[in-house]
């Protein structure tokens, strides 16, 4: 008779030292979620780079127009540079005469002046066409205080090709009184022997003709120094010496706020 051994049941799944572990009922809210939750995945990042790549264009594309644009004028200039060859024109004090300089109250003064300047065209092929022109005289001083002793004007002219023309004007007195400390210096000038040193400072706009073409107007500058006029005694006038006088031309382009 044989002998029938029996072996005891392997232990259940989940048995620990002998006892099993029963699950919990009813399920906790974390097990249902971590048993139904899907694994979190970042969103992936969106492209941009189509919307990158027009704002890349477009700004080479600008650019490039823009640079275009300059060597366009550039060349356009040289062209008329070449063809033309302008030359700014010029300008000279021929007379200067003074009828009345002087002081007729501690800050008044009463100023009478005869101008004349001479304004010469040297090009060929076009002309200037001139604005009201402001005449300003000062008296010149060592450093930064000049004193404005007249105000005049020369009306508007045309200044025709290879052209020379005589501008004249009178001078009188600045508006309103001078502060006490000009008045101080100017009034041991106008007795001193030698005279009184004078610059004089013309201010307008001008357009260029070159045929049927107008260019836009600009602003021109003429400052003459080197002058020296003296205070007339009596009735007579005094010409003023203006062997050394030198006038200088400044053309003054306005681009939005600046002026060059």
């Amino acid at each position: 008779m044989t002998d029938d051994k029996v072996y005891p049941a392997s232990k259940p799944p989940g048995a620990v030292g002998g006892a099993t572990a029963n699950p919990t009922f009813p399920a906790t809210k974390a097990q249902l979620y971590s048993a139904n939750r899907p694994a979190y995945r970042p969103p992936a990042a969106r492209r941009r780079t189509h919307s990158r790549g027009c704002c890349c264009r477009c700004c080479c594309w600008t650019i490039f127009v823009i640079i275009l644009l300059i060597l366009l004028v550039a060349a356009a200039s040289a062209v008329v540079y070449l063809i033309y060859r302008p030359q700014r024109p010029s300008f000279t004090v021929s007379s200067l005469k003074v009828s009345s300089l002087n002081l007729t109250s501690p800050t008044h003064l009463a100023t009478a002046i005869s101008l004349s300047v001479v304004a010469k065209n040297p090009n060929k092929n076009f002309g200037f066409s001139y604005d009201l022109t402001d005449i300003t005289v000062y008296r010149v001083s060592p450093g930064d205080d000049d004193v404005v002793i007249g105000k005049g004007s020369i009306p508007s002219f045309v200044h025709g090709k290879k052209n020379t023309t005589l501008l004249k004007s009178t001078v009188g007195s600045p508006p309103g009184d001078l502060d006490e400390l000009s008045a101080s210096k100017l009034k041991g000038d106008l007795k001193a022997k030698r005279g009184v040193a004078v610059k004089i400072v013309m201010n307008t706009k001008v357009t260029v003709k070159m045929g049927s073409v107008r260019t836009p107007k600009s602003g021109i500058r003429v400052t003459c120094e080197g002058i020296r006029a003296t205070v007339p005694t009596g009735k007579k006038a005094t010409t003023a010496v203006i062997t050394a006088a030198k006038c200088k031309v400044d053309l003054r382009f306005k681009v939005w706020k600046f002026t060059f």
